[in-house]
């Protein structure tokens, strides 16, 4: 599996956001949270990037999914 950088755009009570970070962590890959409640910045940059409101918003390298699509995530990854 290829190095890459994975950002994960979170709020506090999301389910999806939950999962997608229990994923991660059950993988073993590292990600960086950005919890959009708490950073007003990460918000805007997860808005400006996507259009959308909604999370969790995933970065993995310079690719972006909105939602917790574990078949794009798994593609991406190569796995």
């Amino acid at each position: 599996m290829p190095h890459v950088k994975i950002a994960i755009y979170t709020t506090s009570r999301c389910p999806w956001c939950r999962k997608a970070k229990n994923y991660f962590k059950q993988l073993g890959i590292p990600f960086k949270e950005y919890n959009v409640e708490k950073d007003q910045k990460a918000a805007e940059r997860m808005v400006r990037k996507t259009g959308q409101m909604g999370v969790p918003v995933i970065e993995i390298g310079n690719q972006t999914i909105v939602g917790f699509d574990k078949a794009k995530i798994e593609r991406l990854l190569g796995i």
